[in-house]
């Protein structure tokens, strides 16, 4: 069995995951210091190396693994394609066993669910604002004072639409779509033929 530990930072000590690890039998440990949001950890990707089919991966706690439920499923996954097994030890999971292959494909299913969830929601949303006559998707870099400004600049003609935009600090193509949205100007419908020097 291979065990792995992690604590956030240099400073803290993994001396507590290291001595449940190897009371749960594991000969090999490897220990990352690192947040757990980080994609990277270099010991994990040594251990994940050394894995073979018939071996078991321990770890002291669920958390320790994965940065989020998704992406311990996804490891668990990965493991299983391999043939490896997977326990942590402070929630008595392990997938080895049916039962701990359970818990796991529950696991899955509630992520699904929850993706789904945010999916619908998502729409939903979307669709009430569309109702409503507003479009979906980020706000514009361009609005209020700005966008009145970026629309003074252009009509008073001395500035390419480039220019407009490096001096309100967006791009050019964000000064043509915000000028075109003015749908009660035709400076914004006739902007690219104006400037076509830009």
């Amino acid at each position: 069995m291979f065990g792995y530990a992690r604590v956030s930072t240099a400073e803290q000590n993994d001396a507590l995951q290291q001595d449940a690890l190897k009371a749960a039998g594991c000969f090999r440990i490897f220990s990352d210091h690192a947040s757990g949001a980080l994609a990277t950890r270099p010991e994990l990707g040594r251990l994940m190396e050394q894995l073979r089919p018939g071996d078991t991966l321990v770890v002291w706690r669920l958390d320790r693994l994965g940065r989020s439920l998704k992406h311990l499923i996804d490891t668990v996954n990965v493991l299983e394609a391999q043939g490896v097994g997977f326990r942590s030890l402070q929630e008595n999971i392990d997938t080895t066993s049916p039962g701990g292959r359970l818990v796991f494909h529950v696991f899955g299913a509630l992520a699904e669910f929850e993706r789904d969830l945010i999916s619908s929601r998502t729409r939903a949303g979307l669709d009430a604002a569309r109702a409503r006559g507003r479009t979906g998707g980020r706000p514009s870099l361009l609005a209020g004072d700005k966008l009145e400004t970026a629309r003074s600049l252009y009509e008073q003609g001395q500035l390419s639409v480039e220019s407009i935009g490096g001096v309100l600090g967006v791009s050019r193509t964000t000064v043509y779509r915000s000028l075109r949205q003015l749908s009660d100007s035709p400076v914004g419908r006739s902007s690219r033929q104006k400037h076509k020097d830009a």
